[in-house]
């Protein structure tokens, strides 16, 4: 084995520390100008889309709390038959 294979690591590392705030620069430059081109929704849209998703999550859990207390109870009658 060579001794200069540790020094050859630990410049490598070394080397990939430094690259760091360069790279991170870049990443941030790139997700700028992402933000540039990405369509952003109207103020309506936004108002209208989130009505809809509370419409429809209080539809949800009232269908579910009825399904649940439906074979619930179902489930209770049955268990209360087999009990006698």
């Amino acid at each position: 084995m060579s001794n200069d294979q540790p020094e050859s690591r630990s410049s490598a590392w070394i080397e990939r520390i430094k690259s760091y705030p360069r790279r991170l620069n870049e990443y941030f430059h790139e997700v700028r100008i992402e933000m540039h081109q990405v369509t952003w929704p109207s103020r309506e849209q936004v108002i209208s889309t989130t009505f809809v998703v509370i419409i429809a999550v209080a539809f949800f859990g009232l269908f579910f709390f009825g399904v649940d207390s439906t074979v619930g109870y179902v489930l209770e009658r049955i268990f209360s038959y087999f009990r006698r």
